[in-house]
């Protein structure tokens, strides 16, 4: 293989790439929509605070409501938003706002 069938078959995958973006709006909004999801999974694990935690549990129902939108389930998407996001993310937030916060602190400072 010469140089120039190796610049003109990499230019060509890069168009045929360009050309699928151009081609298939939804798919890399359905793509982009998971990374969100999967980051804001891995965030509600790994967050030290646990309100931040539930607020990217709400993020990830969300992210799953709008995947229930591209499949064309739009009653499911909305019962989505309205049990998970609505009222089950707030039962958390409420009831981690509800819970003493200076029990912790004492545990902490005994050791």
């Amino acid at each position: 293989m010469d140089a120039n069938s190796v610049v003109s078959s990499i230019v060509g995958f890069i168009t045929g790439i360009w050309d699928y973006i151009l081609a298939n709006p939804d798919a890399i909004s359905f793509i982009v929509l998971a990374a969100i999801a999967i980051a804001a999974a891995i965030s509600v694990v790994t967050s030290e605070e646990i309100m931040h935690s539930a607020f990217y549990l709400a993020l990830v129902f969300v992210c799953v409501a709008v995947t229930y939108f591209f499949l064309e389930a739009e009653f499911i998407g909305i019962i989505q938003l309205i049990v998970y996001v609505g009222a089950i993310t707030m039962l958390f937030a409420f009831s981690i706002m509800l819970t003493r916060r200076t029990i912790q602190k004492e545990d902490e400072s005994d050791e």
